[in-house]
C-alpha cells in the first residue's frame, strides 16, 4: 500500500512513519508547515510547526529511509483552525482546535491532496486505534488516548486513516524511538494550544478581538457582580480568574454558568448550577446503529465519560445523561462511546455541543430550559451496537 505519514518533527508520528515502513508499505513523508511565521509557535514543550520541529521530522526520515516533502498549508490552517478559534470565542464558544485541525486539514485537506496524487492512505502518530470493521477505538493507553480528536472523522476518511501506536503506550513508543537511533526519543511533547507558544490564551484574544468591557452578573439574583474587558476570555465552569467585587452571601466561590455574546454579560453562580442532565449538539457524524442507544459519552478532552441515552434525529444528537455532568460547554465535541474493555472502546459517534440544560427532574425548583422531552421513558432503548465504518456517515434517526 503507498502512504503518506504525516510527520510532526514528534516522537509519535516518527515512529508511526517506521513502523509503517517495516509493515511493508511504500511510505513518503510529508511535515506539513502550518505557521505563517515558523518562529512564532514554539516556546520550549509548548507550540510546534517551527524549523526546528521541520527538521526533526526530514532527519527521522532520513533514519527510517524513507523521502520527504515539506508542504506549506499555513493559509489553510490559519484559515480553518485560528481563524475559526478566534471567531467561536467570540461567538461565546469553546472550541477544540486540536480536533478542528484533525477535521479540516489532517483529514480532509492533506487526504484530499494524498489522494489525489495517488496514495491509498494517511499515516499518523495518534494514540487511537482502528478495529478490523473500520470503527475508530481508544487508545491501550488510555492517558495519551486520542480518540475523541479524532471522533469527528467520517466513516470515508477513517477508510484510509492508520493509526499504527494504537496498541502501544506512549513509554513504548519512545523505548522503541530509541531503540531506532531517532533523535526524537527523549523529544518533549507540545502542550496546549499549537499556535499559542505562550500558553496566553486570554492575551492572544485580546490581541485579536480587542476590549470588550462588559458585566458579570449573578445567575440567581441578577445582581452585577463584576465587570470584565472582554467575555471571550471565559469559559463555562471556569472559577479563578473572575475577579468577583460582591461576594456570594454564603460565601461559597462561584463560576462560570454562561457567556452570552449578544449582552456582552458573563453569568455566574454556584457550582451546583453547572449541572446539566441533557446536552444538545449539531452536526452529528455517527457510526453506530438507529437511535436511541445508551452508552457513555465524554463532553470535553481527556474528561471523565458518564453514561447516557442518545438520540440522532434531524441533523442534532441529544444525550440525557443518566449522571449529571457540570462545566459542559457549547463549541466542545460530545463523543459517544460503546464499552469493550477487551478491544478498546467504540466511537459511536460525535458532534459539536450547542447546549447543556438541567432537566425539571434535577432542577425541579427552576423553569425547565431542557430541549424538547424525549425522556427515555417514552423511547424504545437500545443496547449500543455499531455498524462498520462507512455505512452510515451522518446522523440518523
Amino acid at each position: 500500500m503507498r502512504v503518506l505519514a504525516a510527520m510532526s518533527g514528534g516522537v509519535d508520528s516518527a515512529v508511526a512513519a517506521a513502523r509503517a515502513h517495516d509493515a511493508g508499505h511504500d511510505v513518503t513523508g510529508v511535515h506539513l508547515a502550518l505557521a505563517r511565521n515558523p518562529q512564532t509557535y514554539r516556546t520550549g514543550a509548548r507550540g510546534c510547526c517551527t524549523l526546528e520541529d521541520s527538521r526533526d521530522a526530514r532527519r527521522a526520515a532520513d533514519v527510517i529511509g524513507i523521502p520527504f516533502y515539506v508542504w506549506d498549508m499555513a493559509d489553510q490552517f490559519h484559515e480553518s483552525v485560528v481563524d475559526d478559534f478566534v471567531a467561536e470565542y467570540a461567538a461565546g464558544r469553546t472550541p477544540n482546535p486540536c480536533l478542528r485541525c484533525n477535521e479540516k486539514i489532517k483529514f480532509e485537506a492533506v487526504l484530499d491532496r494524498a489522494v489525489a496524487l495517488g496514495f491509498d492512505a494517511v499515516v499518523t502518530g495518534h494514540h487511537a486505534r482502528l478495529g478490523a470493521d473500520g470503527l475508530l477505538r481508544r487508545s491501550v493507553d488510555e492517558a495519551k488516548d486520542q480518540s475523541y480528536v479524532l471522533a469527528v472523522l467520517t466513516g470515508a476518511q477513517l477508510s484510509r486513516a492508520v493509526f499504527p501506536l494504537g496498541d502501544s503506550t506512549k513509554a513504548q513508543v519512545r523505548d522503541e524511538a530509541a531503540a531506532r537511533g531517532l533523535a526524537v526519543a527523549d523529544k518533549p511533547d507540545s502542550h496546549d494550544i499549537c499556535f499559542i507558544a505562550d500558553g496566553d490564551t486570554k492575551g492572544f484574544l485580546q490581541r485579536k478581538l480587542g476590549e470588550a468591557p462588559g458585566d458579570i452578573v449573578d445567575g440567581r439574583t441578577g445582581e452585577k457582580v463584576g465587570t470584565h474587558n472582554g467575555a471571550y476570555a471565559y469559559t463555562v465552569g471556569q472559577r479563578k480568574g473572575l475577579d468577583l467585587r460582591v461576594p456570594a452571601a454564603d460565601g461559597r466561590p462561584r463560576y462560570v454558568l454562561s457567556i452570552t455574546p449578544v449582552s456582552n454579560t458573563v453569568t455566574v453562580g454556584p457550582r451546583e448550577d453547572l449541572e446539566v442532565d441533557v446536552v444538545t449538539a449539531t452536526r452529528p457524524i455517527w457510526h453506530g446503529a438507529d437511535t436511541p442507544v445508551e452508552c457513555d459519552v465524554q463532553l470535553r478532552a481527556h474528561g471523565e465519560v458518564v453514561p447516557a441515552v442518545v438520540t440522532v434525529a434531524d441533523g442534532t444528537l441529544t444525550a440525557r445523561l443518566l449522571t449529571p455532568a457540570r462545566g459542559v460547554a457549547a463549541g466542545q465535541a460530545i463523543v459517544a462511546y460503546r464499552r469493550d474493555p477487551s478491544a478498546g472502546d467504540i466511537v459511536l459517534g460525535s458532534a459539536t455541543i450547542t447546549a447543556g440544560t438541567a432537566s425539571d427532574a434535577l432542577r425541579p425548583s427552576a423553569p425547565s430550559t431542557s430541549a424538547p422531552s424525549t425522556s427515555s421513558g417514552d423511547l424504545e432503548v437500545r443496547v449500543a451496537e455499531p455498524v462498520a465504518a462507512g455505512v452510515s456517515g451522518h446522523g440518523r434517526g
